[in-house]
């Protein structure tokens, strides 16, 4: 069985569906897991936005144009005056369900419930399309069965429980139709896995499947070696192992969730991004084998903040840096990376969200200082102590680019330097014209 994810554009109107449904028809038996229309998340989160000031009027006139797309496309995707039929009510009935919150408290709750209508609604009228097209398929409720638990992590146990009785009931089909991003919290509410979760469900359905490989489709052919909207004449990559992939995505690659690649890696299940615009394009596989003697990509992380600590009286200090870690424990605030010397030590972060408390905390220990506005440049590769070169050729392509933090040997296919904002274009380009 083969889990195939489409994002928000590849099914972001009638014709893109169309498309879409020709690519997943015939061969074997597959869940596919569709995102919302494009757009639709945002569109949602306005109306929510102005349900939170007691706005109905804003909020009414954004469903009323939000569900005057979906009637247009309706007419655009069913060919026959049943299948409109039925379309038309379906999508009615969401959006008197999307409506009737304008009259009620509305809490975080009820947030969550109205952003999950997207993916609802695409799953919904893509279901209904396949059928009128006479395809054997089935609509799978991830509310029936993808959760997460108390500390908001996928409850896979539950998650394969579940599935798996689902596909048991409905056995039978040769496609099988979800939803990504949604899903309930361990107390029953609907919930999600936040921005770019359909990845992470396609990769978790393909766990708890144990699927023959997990395929996201989105707008590009794969993981590209630098950031095509930067650097001219970027390429694909053919294929990447699981640790240079989870490199990549969490430092700055757009194409795929950083979650996603974990539950593939552990169950050793091929993932393969490819391409709803050129469906022929080989794309890019992530799995197991390990690709040696290359630079593979680079990418890029934007808004980074740099803490520096410094103080003599940390030199050889017992539990310093276990002291500096609760802080940033405490505050609920992940490190991005760290480099440190005899008198002083450097972090990254991203979440800025309890900054000020953090380098007050911090000031017990020494001076701070806070550098905002920063870049984590990623190179990915294989950069084991015994390749030799690569460090050299990246530091070289960089002595033109002023740089605040190395990471090197914390991982053996990263090394990272953090960089000035306003300097990351320079330094990807002369990175991309020395390493490939």
């Amino acid at each position: 069985m083969k889990v195939m994810k489409f994002g928000g554009t590849s099914v972001g109107s009638a014709a893109r569906m169309k498309e879409v449904a020709k690519l997943i028809i015939g061969g074997e038996q597959k869940i596919v897991v569709l995102s919302a229309m494009s757009g639709t998340t945002n569109s949602l989160i306005e109306i929510s936005n102005y349900l939170y000031k007691k706005n109905s009027d804003g909020a009414g006139e954004v469903i009323r144009r939000l569900e005057q797309k979906y009637v247009d496309e309706v007419n655009n995707l069913y060919a026959s005056e049943e299948f409109k039929k039925r379309g038309l009510e379906f999508i009615r009935e969401r959006f008197d369900y999307i409506k009737s919150f304008c009259n009620n408290i509305f809490t975080i709750f009820e947030e969550k419930v109205i952003v999950s209508q997207g993916e609802l609604i695409s799953t919904g009228m893509f279901n209904l399309y396949l059928q009128e097209i006479g395809e054997n398929s089935c609509l799978l409720p991830a509310l029936d069965f993808m959760r997460i638990d108390k500390n908001n992590e996928p409850d896979t146990a539950y998650i394969r429980e579940n599935l798996t009785a689902l596909l048991e009931k409905n056995s039978g089909h040769d496609i099988y139709i979800t939803q990504g991003f949604i899903c309930r919290n361990a107390f029953g509410e609907v919930d999600n896995l936040q921005r770019g979760g359909s990845d992470y469900t396609a990769s978790l359905i393909g766990a708890a499947v144990l699927a023959d490989e997990i395929q996201i489709w989105t707008d590009i052919d794969g993981m590209h070696n630098n950031d095509p909207r930067f650097v001219d004449n970027t390429k694909p990559v053919k294929d990447l192992s699981f640790d240079e992939a989870a490199e990549l995505a969490y430092f700055g690659a757009k194409i795929l969730h950083p979650t996603c690649v974990l539950p593939a890696k552990v169950n050793n299940i091929p993932v393969r991004l490819l391409n709803t615009m050129d469906p022929k394009a080989y794309g890019t596989l992530i799995s197991s084998k390990q690709c040696t003697g290359r630079i593979a990509a680079i990418a890029a992380k934007d808004n980074i903040t740099a803490i520096r600590i410094k103080s003599g009286r940390m030199l050889l200090a017992y539990g310093f840096m276990r002291k500096v870690f609760e802080i940033f424990e405490s505050y609920k605030t992940p490190i991005d990376m760290i480099s440190t010397s005899e008198v002083g030590v450097s972090i990254t972060i991203d979440n800025t969200r309890h900054l000020d408390d953090i380098v007050d905390d911090l000031k017990k220990f020494g001076t701070v200082e806070v550098d905002k506005d920063q870049v984590i440049i990623c190179i990915v590769g294989d950069l084991v102590a015994e390749s030799k070169g690569y460090a050299a050729q990246v530091f070289d392509a960089l002595k033109e680019t002023p740089i605040h933090m190395i990471s090197y040997g914390g991982s053996s296919h990263n090394i990272s330097v953090v960089v000035d904002a306003s300097d990351k274009i320079e330094a990807l380009r002369a990175l991309s014209a020395k390493l490939f």
